[in-house]
């Protein structure tokens, strides 16, 4: 399947139509991306550790029976997925408290939150992806009650797949984001799952390995990366 048209250039990732109108390619850059993307640097070997990252995250995803928009890998940085009808909303599930979270009611960053929280976000970087409820979701018309509700019961087997996953790596799944689309009018797994949209810390010494270390100017970015994927069994190679 040939790439064809550019359909949308996102922060970190480009979107091509291909000759089959139910699937696309995406093309995962070396952009790294903070602020709203106000903040933007290139990191070497990012968009192929990120790409080999959700190949295997979304293998392991369907291994388990949730369906994604992932086909299968075409080359180091790009991928052919379903084309989906995207909800204009991010999922949110937090196991430990952090980010956002710690700021807006004052909790201390790793505290445990059991049972895992969900949380809506509504995507538009203008206003800075504002957090909104389902309820506004549904009467605003992003979503219907049935499809939320679907997505929020997808998210929790999510995080019950990854969970798991992640510590076996000796690593806390701290948090992560999820968007979802129709795809034949199924709600199916869209997006990307790598460490740019999730918090993973090291279960011992709390070292952040993830997008973290480019907000808070950690260093070592990619590394984080690639020590994660090496702990779950992702090939690089």
């Amino acid at each position: 399947m040939q790439r064809q048209k550019l359909l949308y250039k996102g922060k970190a990732k480009s979107v091509y139509e291909t000759d089959d109108n139910d699937f696309l390619i995406l093309h995962f850059r070396d952009d790294t991306s903070a602020l709203d993307g106000k903040r933007i640097e290139q990191l070497a070997r990012k968009g192929e550790v990120n790409n080999r990252f959700n190949a295997f995250i979304m293998q392991k995803l369907a291994d388990a029976g949730i369906e994604t928009h992932f086909e299968k890998q075409l080359s180091s940085d790009e991928v052919l997925v379903k084309r989906l009808d995207m909800f204009p909303l991010e999922c949110v599930v937090r196991n430990f408290a952090a980010g956002s979270l710690v700021r807006r009611l004052g909790l201390e960053e790793g505290l445990a939150l059991t049972p895992s929280t969900f949380e809506l976000f509504y995507k538009d970087d203008a206003l800075g992806d504002p957090m909104v409820n389902e309820s506004l979701a549904v009467t605003l018309d992003w979503a219907t009650e049935a499809q939320m509700e679907k997505m929020q019961e997808l998210s929790h087997q999510v995080n019950d797949v990854l969970k798991a996953l992640f510590d076996a790596g000796d690593l806390m799944l701290v948090d992560f984001k999820l968007e979802f689309g129709v795809f034949h009018d199924r709600i199916v797994l869209g997006d990307e799952f790598s460490p740019d949209g999730c918090r993973i810390w090291d279960k011992k010494t709390k070292k952040k390995l993830d997008k973290d270390r480019f907000r808070q100017s950690l260093g070592d970015v990619i590394e984080g990366y690639e020590e994660v994927a090496k702990r779950i069994g992702v090939p690089l190679n």
